[in-house]
């Protein structure tokens, strides 16, 4: 009776270590990469089309107050994304502002951060 209550265990823990098993909606063993994954976004938050002011907005953090100066010097998101700390520090831009404005712009590129639609009130 021991033996089988500990058999029983191991197949649940190696069950939870490969996703979920044979049914759900993933199929195959239920894990994200087959469709089965635990995460999902409400997509009509977002914006569709994405500009340096809508980007620095959803930053916040006092970082929309370079809008004016990042919009006449670099242009467009696709640039914003692209450009580096030395130009931006060229521009005038505080330090943790630069900081922010990067790694917000990595994880856009990665898909894992876009700015809202309508900002956060504090």
């Amino acid at each position: 009776m021991q033996r089988s209550s500990f058999s029983s265990f191991n197949y649940l823990k190696r069950l939870l270590r490969s996703g979920g098993g044979g049914v759900g909606v993933g199929g195959g063993n239920g894990g994200v990469a087959n469709g089965g994954g635990a995460r999902w976004y409400r997509r009509s938050e977002y914006e569709v089309k994405v500009g340096v002011s809508e980007f620095l907005r959803g930053i916040g953090r006092g970082v929309e107050g370079h809008v004016a100066k990042i919009e006449a010097e670099i242009g467009d998101v696709n640039k914003l994304l692209q450009t580096r700390t030395l130009r931006l520090k060229k521009l005038g831009i505080p330090c943790n502002h630069r900081k922010l404005i990067l790694s917000y712009a990595h994880k856009y590129r990665l898909g894992l951060w876009k700015p809202l639609a309508q900002p956060h009130k504090p």
